[in-house]
């Protein structure tokens, strides 16, 4: 069977400098899988390039087989593939419910109440709040907004770019473990995670990218034994 997500050569530029140079991976169904490495390796880039907001140099993005590098985001989104950007790019004046109802977008079906009340049950501080306006929300409340508008679209896969970025411990926890949750709903996903550890405790197999180029793989487990991987994201001698 074809994976779900099959990245192949790909190469992303900006302007003469290159982003992202010649990395293949790929993504099967049901999985959890991470891309780590440090800022500048490339990871946010091949995100925003899956997702079609960034247009590849060269190589290929197949999502169910077929093609959709050369694919306006907006339609990706109905293929059944939503992003979950870094920073999670909320409507600060608009209200929770609002908000979620915004992933929905694309969608054309009349179950978009009901998973609006799916987002809910997964994170009740949103449907507690759903009528105040989500710039008032804590940093981890707006990223579960963020996840919580990403779901609206009812994804095949969820690409997470760093969801745990500037939370406390605690709500780091809440979030990682949503990832879990998603996943045993159905949920495939891609996440991009500056918490290797967290993100590889998770993880069916992780890519770990150094400016721009995949330089090793493997499955969560055996990446987290990887002395390499410990040295040099996990903080172990």
């Amino acid at each position: 069977m074809s994976p779900m997500l099959e990245v192949k050569d790909l190469v992303v530029a900006y302007g003469k400098i290159k982003a992202v140079k010649g990395i293949s991976f790929s993504v099967d169904e049901g999985e959890v899988v991470t891309l780590i490495g440090t800022n500048g390796a490339g990871k946010t880039t091949t995100l925003r390039t899956i997702s079609g907001l960034l247009r590849p140099l060269s190589g290929s993005i197949r999502f169910q087989g077929k093609r959709i590098d050369d694919t306006p985001a907006h339609e990706i989104v109905t293929l059944g593939l939503a992003h979950s950007p870094e920073g999670r790019r909320i409507f600060p004046r608009l209200s929770v419910e609002q908000n979620l109802l915004l992933g929905a977008f694309a969608r054309r079906d009349g179950d978009v109440r009901k998973d609006l009340q799916a987002a809910y049950e997964l994170f009740p501080i949103l449907g507690e709040r759903k009528a105040q306006a989500a710039g008032t929300f804590s940093g981890g409340e707006q990223q579960m907004l963020a996840m919580g508008r990403a779901m609206m679209s009812r994804p095949k896969l969820l690409m997470l770019d760093e969801p745990s970025m500037g939370l406390s411990p605690l709500m780091m926890k809440t979030v990682m473990s949503t990832v879990t949750t998603l996943q045993e709903q159905g949920t495939t996903i891609l996440l991009v995670e500056q918490n290797a550890q967290a993100a590889l405790k998770r993880a069916t197999k992780g890519y770990v990218l150094e400016v721009g180029k995949i330089v090793l793989s493997g499955s969560g487990p055996e990446l987290l034994a990887s002395d390499d991987v410990r040295k040099a994201y996990l903080g172990e001698d």
